[in-house]
């Protein structure tokens, strides 16, 4: 099969595996959506988003439109000709006239097993709610937040270990092989689209940075979950001495006492239920350490109340 006319549209790293993928098996990129520059740096001098300089780097047309609800760029959009659209991690809501205008109509690469987590932060809201797995659905995109059918997904397992950076590489990774094969299918008429189902639907809304401050009355297991989910952004952490303190990586125990008290010479913090160990932690502007060196230079005495 040749390749296809497409356009990409997408931002942030998640959709450069899958960008590249596409560059990779021979399809023709008409041109690359991608979001505004932005402010970035202790300069705040205007940056492009992943997707826009790795375009830039290839030579590849680029649009950074802060709308697609104009008559103009709807119109933009149609003329490049496309056979199909394909979507990752965009971040602009794609009106009807842009939906039906690639022959092909427009996929999205979206990094949960729909139904489940629909919406900006999925593989953050996996974690967090210790599922045993999430995965990559290629979905037929529709005017809905991530409610159309589905065309093609692939399963990864989330252990005890998974980080949001991990999970993310993971996925990434999954995604572009993903799209690379239902596109083909899909040119050939070997793809059907097959409906969501009605139930098992969960949302995954954006993260805020506050949510990552760790509050002890919560279960241990929820806030060990916490760490690995907001790792690396927004950081889960909690305050001491005046000073916000990054927790990295952290383990449930079973013990038990006032939530925020600190327990041992080991700094394991009592919780709601159980108690959370913290094993690499890192204050603002330092280097991370594992709980044993902060400690000789942070003193913490049990039956500390942390805030």
């Amino acid at each position: 099969m040749s390749g296809l006319r497409l356009v990409f549209m997408g931002s942030p790293d998640f959709a450069l595996s899958v960008l590249g993928a596409l560059i990779d098996a021979g399809h023709d990129i008409a041109c690359v959506y991608a979001q505004p520059p932005r402010p970035a740096g202790r300069g705040q001098k205007e940056q492009p988003c992943p997707v826009h300089a790795f375009a830039q780097a290839r030579g590849l047309p680029v649009r950074t439109p802060r709308t697609l609800k104009t008559a103009e760029a709807q119109d933009e959009f149609a003329t490049l000709g496309a056979d199909a659209a394909v979507v990752a991690a965009y971040g602009l809501i794609l009106p009807r006239k842009v939906l039906e205008a690639p022959r092909l109509g427009c996929l999205n690469v979206h990094a949960s097993l729909l139904p489940r987590w629909r919406g900006a932060a999925p593989i953050q809201r996996a974690i967090l709610a210790g599922d045993a797995e999430t995965g990559v659905t290629i979905m037929q995109m529709d005017e809905g937040l991530d409610t159309g059918p589905m065309l093609l997904s692939g399963r990864v397992p989330i252990t005890p270990e998974t980080t949001a950076a991990s999970l993310h590489d993971a996925l990434a990774e999954l995604g572009a092989k993903l799209i690379v094969g239902a596109l083909g299918a899909l040119a050939r008429g070997g793809l059907t689209a097959v409906p969501q189902p009605t139930e098992g639907v969960t949302l995954a809304p954006k993260l805020d940075r506050g949510e990552g401050r760790l509050d002890w009355r919560c279960e241990a297991v929820h806030l060990e979950r916490a760490v690995r989910a907001f790792h690396p952004w927004p950081g889960a952490w909690f305050e001491h001495a005046g000073e916000r303190v990054k927790v990295l990586a952290a383990e449930a125990v079973e013990r038990g006492g006032e939530p925020g008290t600190v327990l041992d010479d080991r700094l394991t913090v009592a919780c709601g239920a159980g108690a959370l160990r913290l094993l690499r932690i890192q204050k603002a502007g330092k280097a991370a350490m594992d709980a044993a060196a902060f400690l000789r230079g942070n003193p913490v005495p049990a039956g500390t109340r942390l805030g």
